[in-house]
């Protein structure tokens, strides 16, 4: 087991591109069996997203190797509002007080219960400093891009799998040596290792899915809010199944907080005037929402 996840660490990149990989045969299967209709994605829309989303993976990677736990918990916090300043911007969404209020309470709970030590180097900071510019555009480009093109979770996942799979693969040998000095295809690949591999490939087809169909029915704001919920189960889980080593009244706390934060952010986000857009800047399709309907509650 301990072998499975010094490969997961030393050759993430790749693993991303197997993951990608496996999410293209599963829609191309979907295709040929006639679930997903054809649909189309101009070349240039399809290359600006595989740049974001490969930038972010790389980003995040790279700054989790070169800082501290802590200041790489603080980078995902910091995605948030990195996100609602490219709503407000660029889709010209206004917050209610109360969506503002709700979002400031997710990241203080998040960040009491999960950000410990501190430290980051300059070439950490750039990292990291890339990896959440990347992850935001490339979650935005999500929900843009299915609005402007009516294109389903599915069809966005058919378009720009194939295109992250091949790019990852042929890269991420080369990013990972880079990062780690192991060659992936030095490891010593035994059957326990396959097993966990098919079954990561199998569990992100179902990640990558949940992310476009949340993105695209919310934002990308909502779906970074509710994913801080993925961290408090994680702590809860790892405290059940391995010990309450770590477990206090500080990391309780945090939790309760961020909860409370996200229960307020679906319940604000979701009222008349809690999120909405002033102008729609993209072309009006059929079956889309108006441009002053708010997020549909959470």
């Amino acid at each position: 087991m301990g072998s499975d996840i010094v490969f997961n660490i030393c050759a993430a990149t790749t693993l991303t591109g197997l993951h990608f990989g496996t999410t293209t045969i599963l829609t191309s299967i979907l295709r040929w069996m006639g679930y997903i209709q054809p649909s189309h994605l101009p070349l240039p829309e399809l290359l600006r997203f595989v740049l974001f989303a490969n930038f972010s993976i790389v980003g995040m990677n790279v700054s989790l190797m070169w800082n501290s736990v802590g200041f790489y918990q603080i980078a995902k916090l910091s995605m948030i509002p990195v996100s609602c300043f490219l709503e407000v911007v660029l889709d010209k969404v206004r917050y209610s007080r109360d969506t503002k209020l709700s979002i400031v309470v997710v990241l203080l709970g998040v960040a009491v219960c999960t950000v410990t030590d501190v430290s980051v180097n300059t070439k950490g900071f750039i990292a990291a400093f890339i990896g959440v510019w990347s992850t935001a555009m490339q979650q935005y480009y999500v929900h843009y891009l299915q609005r402007k093109y009516s294109l389903g979770s599915f069809n966005l996942l058919g378009h720009t799998a194939p295109a992250q799979a091949a790019s990852l693969l042929l890269l991420g040998p080369f990013v990972d040596y880079w990062l780690t000095s192991k060659r992936v295809d030095a490891y010593n690949f035994g059957l326990t290792t396959v097993f966990f591999l098919v079954l990561s490939c199998s569990i992100a087809v179902g990640t990558n899915l949940s992310q476009f169909i949340c993105i695209g029915r919310f934002t990308a704001v909502s779906f970074q809010v509710l994913g801080h919920m993925k961290t408090i189960l994680v702590l809860i889980l790892g405290f059940i199944f391995f010990g309450k080593e770590g477990l206090n009244m500080h990391v309780i706390v945090g939790m309760v907080i961020a909860v409370v934060g996200m229960i307020w952010y679906g319940n604000a986000s979701s009222k008349p005037g809690g999120k909405e857009r002033r102008s729609l800047s993209l072309p009006k399709h059929a079956g889309l929402p108006e441009s002053t309907d708010s997020d549909e509650k959470v």
